[in-house]
């Protein structure tokens, strides 16, 4: 789907979880475990869409709503809490808050909801991109030349549609590895990093024969 999603949760295993659930849906998924650590990163750009648990152990959810929404006001937001109050969730709503989803839920319901969300605020996500005679289709998850099926990992075809979604820009290997591998792989030497990224390139061709033309390359530095 190409969104990135920053949640930021206290219960370890609840984080786990939630980002488990979300990242199968195809969703990038950047964690947080308290609330001063996603206050550093409210900067970002790349975030579509944040999930804040009202309870944290070091700032208050409210506190942390009013950040985010000062810095981007049409930021879309999901708000959780273990507390039935009827006054956190008309506090969160007045600020800005998109959505208010009461603890325990099930994490399917969490999924649903933020797709419901990004759809309304970002439109519909495309179901196919073309370059050129190439067709990658999102939802099957295939690359066709024509009538040719070109074979991919998945990470090759999570490369490939990274690197269409982000025509024209020139992205860092950290980018790249935290939005295809996540934030927590760790590589020495990335081989892995460098050989997908070689394969996938590789399946629309370094060069369009005809046109002579480049569409992925290389910089070093």
């Amino acid at each position: 789907m190409g969104y990135c999603i920053y949640l930021v949760e206290d219960e370890s295993a609840l984080n786990e979880i939630l980002c488990m659930y979300l990242r199968q849906e195809g969703f990038t998924v950047k964690s947080f475990l308290d609330g001063n650590s996603a206050l550093k990163e409210i900067n970002n750009e790349e975030v579509d869409l944040w999930i804040l648990d009202i309870m944290l152990p070091d700032i208050d959810g409210i506190e942390l709503l009013r950040n985010i929404k000062y810095k981007n006001n049409t930021i879309p937001i999901i708000f959780m809490s273990a507390r039935n109050s009827d006054i956190d969730k008309i506090t969160g709503l007045e600020l800005g808050c998109d959505d208010y989803i009461a603890k325990p839920f099930l994490p399917r319901e969490l999924v649903i909801r933020s797709q419901k969300i990004l759809e309304r605020v970002y439109g519909k996500p495309q179901e196919e991109l073309t370059i050129s005679n190439y067709i990658i289709d999102i939802n099957k998850r295939t690359v066709s030349d024509g009538e040719k099926l070109i074979e991919l990992t998945s990470k090759e075809f999570d490369l490939l549609l990274f690197f269409t979604e982000s025509a024209g820009q020139a992205l860092s290997r950290e980018q790249i590895i935290n939005r295809v591998w996540g934030e927590d792989y760790f590589c020495s030497e990335c081989k892995t990093v460098k050989y997908d990224s070689y394969k996938s390139r590789r399946a629309i061709g370094l060069k369009n024969k005809k046109r002579n033309r480049k569409y992925c390359q290389t910089s070093n530095g």
